[in-house]
């Protein structure tokens, strides 16, 4: 590594290293850093951002550094930057839960075969094959499950969640229904006039000035201090209920025809009332929403069905690879009966069986 020194270029810290064999490591040479040089592969992924921490840090002089990581064909490095892949990608996983994986094997643990030394050492070109294949394959188990993950969820949106919305929309549609065809039958009957107050009764008492009838609904509302709503007369054939909002420190009243329609009162008397006429008045458009609500609901049931019968898209090239993966570690391990004969040399070699010294007659 080399820094600089004005525009004089100096040597600045040489660092030996190797996996366990870094007597320098956290020396502080961050200030005149600017290139890193990776001799060879560590065995754990923090090695290299330990090593990338020296250079990459705050108080660098230099605005840009250069890290340089060297490899050599047909040797382990393959396989050491392999598995430093996967347990870095395992790590990412966990840090950033992108990925739904659940479990994995340790990789501290993984061993080759005498086969897939001999390849690497010579440069077989059928591990590089099985190596690629080995992420391919994974990447496809992962699509597969996402895709299976996705289409139980649907299943079970289909089979429980959107019908019991379908049907709680159908009754909220026809209590909307109801309670519009009862606010115009009593806008009708009550009004003769487009001005005119159609009269509230608060308490057993009908008051037929608006001003009044909205002073008769705060004082019902004194005293009140349970959030349980109790009755308080009705208006346009819709009952109502008094109700304190302990939370909010707030008055509400609901109108109740076949649904509730709940309005917070304020503390003008006139106000109020028009709140109550501004809910009553906005019931059809509450209709409408409901029904395109329940539209949009029968249409997610049918695209739920259509994506639940559609097949993983890439079941073939899973197929096709996993196959050809497996011809590999099959070819890979073609060796398998001379590493057993290895491993299985016994200790005490067997005596040689007693010759038998058969005399001959001369």
């Amino acid at each position: 590594m080399y820094g600089s020194e004005g525009s004089v270029w100096k040597p600045a810290v040489v660092m030996r290293q190797g996996a366990g064999r870094l007597p320098y490591a956290g020396t502080n040479v961050q200030t005149k850093l600017i290139a890193l040089h990776d001799l060879d592969c560590p065995w754990r992924p923090r090695d290299l951002e330990q090593r990338s921490g020296r250079i990459i840090r705050q108080g660098n002089q230099n605005s840009e550094v250069h890290i340089f990581r060297y490899v050599t064909e047909n040797t382990f490095d393959a396989y050491l930057y392999q598995t430093l892949e996967n347990k870095q990608r395992f790590i990412s996983q966990i840090m950033t839960s992108k990925s739904p994986v659940r479990s994995a094997e340790d990789i501290d643990e993984t061993a080759l075969s005498y086969a897939e030394v001999k390849a690497l050492a010579t440069g077989n070109p059928y591990i590089k094959e099985k190596m690629d294949l080995d992420i391919q394959v994974s990447k496809l188990k992962l699509l597969k499950a996402n895709h299976l993950s996705q289409r139980y969820a649907l299943e079970d949106r289909l089979l429980k969640v959107l019908p019991q919305q379908i049907k709680s929309t159908e009754e909220r549609i026809a209590g909307y229904e109801q309670d519009v065809a009862l606010y115009t039958r009593s806008l009708a009957s009550e009004a003769d006039g487009a001005d005119k107050f159609p009269g509230m009764t608060v308490k057993d008492y009908t008051y037929s000035e608006r001003a009044a009838a909205g002073a008769a609904l705060l004082d019902a509302c004194k005293g009140m201090t349970s959030p349980d709503p109790q009755a308080a007369g009705s208006y346009l054939g819709f009952s109502l209920w008094l109700s304190f909002d302990s939370f909010h420190k707030e008055y509400k009243v609901t109108l109740r025809g076949a649904l509730g329609h709940t309005v917070t009162l304020g503390a003008d008397a006139g106000g109020n009332i028009s709140r109550i006429n501004n809910a009553l008045s906005d019931l059809p458009v509450k209709l409408e929403h409901a029904r395109e609500q329940l539209a949009t609901l029968r249409q997610q049931m049918e695209t739920a069905k259509e994506q639940i019968a559609a097949p993983f898209e890439k079941e073939q090239e899973l197929q096709t690879k996993a196959a050809r993966l497996a011809e590999l570690n099959a070819l890979l391990n073609m060796d398998k009966r001379e590493n057993e004969a290895v491993d299985s040399v016994p200790d005490d070699e067997p005596e040689a069986p007693e010759r038998r010294v058969v005399g001959r007659e001369r």
